[in-house]
């Protein structure tokens, strides 16, 4: 058989990370070395870009303004939020035969990858030749076969430093803070708040996860506990905490829901769960002093707070992703393995793996109290936060013994 011939597409997915942009970049040089790629073409706005040939050609683009784009955050060929079906995947085929891409890089979450596997098997049933690889995205850090995911460890340094700052904030000024962090089902980014503790008094003192079900009455008792201890309490809390039953809690406490574009209660950017969980504490306690942020978008592509070891793994995932597409001829998505203390190899699996499937915390990284996480999860997490980051230290000055007041 010939040699596969023809134009390369790459497109962006889903919610932008810090570091997304390393991968498009990796894709798009990696791809013009290759003789068998004619032309390099980035679709703006994802799917919904491809859908409508909104296509700039990254061919003619130049390395240094390309490198450049690589440290930028967000999505630099903006995304979308549409979830192709079967019909809307067979629409993208028509686009992509119809452009003779022959190659297509798609950079995104679960349901990018469930794209990818649509489209594929789209072009195989109509004979048509194409390499279709998945690149991994996604600071939930959810996806299946992967050890962790590009744009995760850049979040979690986000939610790490912002946690550690409003820990020192409140030891200044006691009371109740609440942190509210991205996660409808997987906990890993809200895991992440504890990876700057030092002392033993410490906050994030709670941190409550969708992967245990989270009971009011119990989080009140964890509070009061928390405060008689410390005199203060600070809390990390997954948007997607849900009761036994598996409902969100966010409905659960609040009277009125708004829901997204594909039907899903919308834990985001609202700022509710913090506000409702606040209003709890106040109701059912004694104190009163309570105060919540919610980081909504804040963690995705927060400039200046991006890690090293992240930046250097979404560059990879893009390179080998043109790798096996034109060195090998494979079609799948590209998945991170960890080797040792720490690197990481890159295989790739089949799509069907990957695609639409979350992975959760598993076990050993929640403390048996379903409040909190473990040394295996710190030992897990810590390498992909990157290097320098700060430790936050305290005066250590021996006290003065009272004269008036002894």
């Amino acid at each position: 058989m010939s040699q596969l011939k023809g134009k390369a597409l790459v497109a962006q997915g889903g919610g932008p990370t810090a570091v997304i942009n390393q991968s498009l970049v990796g894709i798009t040089l990696e791809a013009r070395k290759c003789p068998q790629i004619e032309r390099v073409y980035g679709a703006i706005g994802g799917v919904r870009g491809i859908l409508e040939e909104e296509f700039v050609d990254l061919s003619q683009e130049t390395s240094h303004n390309l490198e450049l784009v690589a440290l930028t955050p967000s999505s630099a060929l903006c995304s979308t939020r549409d979830k192709p079906d079967a019909t809307y995947c067979k629409s993208l085929f028509e686009v992509l035969k119809a452009h003779d891409i022959r190659f297509f890089f798609y950079c995104g979450g679960n349901d990018s990858s469930d794209t990818v596997r649509i489209v594929n098997e789209e072009a195989k049933r109509c004979g048509y030749e194409m390499r279709a690889i998945h690149v991994p995205k996604t600071i939930d850090n959810d996806l299946e076969v992967n050890d962790h995911c590009p744009g995760f460890g850049s979040a979690a340094r986000f939610v790490a430093s912002a946690v550690a700052g409003a820990n020192l904030d409140n030891r200044a000024l006691p009371g109740i803070y609440i942190a509210v962090v991205m996660g409808r089902h997987a906990g890993f980014l809200t895991a992440a708040s504890a990876l700057a503790k030092i002392y033993p008094d410490d906050g994030p003192h709670l941190i409550y996860l969708p992967e245990r079900a989270f009971d009011s009455d119990k989080f009140i008792a964890d509070v009061e506990a928390t405060y008689a201890k410390y005199g203060r309490c600070v809390i990390a809390v997954s948007e997607g905490i849900q009761d036994k039953s598996g409902t969100p809690i966010i409905t659960t406490l609040s009277e009125t829901v708004e829901k997204d574009a594909h039907g899903n209660v919308q834990l985001s950017g609202t700022g509710a769960l913090g506000d409702l969980l606040g209003d709890l504490i106040k109701k059912r306690t004694k104190i009163k002093r309570v105060r919540a942020d919610t980081y909504g978008y804040l963690q995705r592509s927060f400039l200046g707070c991006v890690s090293d070891v992240d930046q250097r793994e979404a560059r990879e995932v893009g390179e080998r992703a043109v790798q096996f597409a034109c060195l090998h001829g494979l079609d799948g998505s590209v998945t991170i393995h960890r080797v040792g203390d720490y690197a990481v190899d890159y295989r790739l699996s089949p799509l069907e793996a990957i695609a639409a499937r979350t992975k959760h915390m598993p076990d050993d990284f929640i403390n048996e109290a379903g409040n909190g996480v473990t040394e295996a999860f710190l030992k897990y997490c810590r390498p992909l936060i990157g290097s320098g980051f700060p430790n936050c230290q305290r005066i250590r000055a021996p006290k003065i013994a009272k004269i008036l007041k002894p």
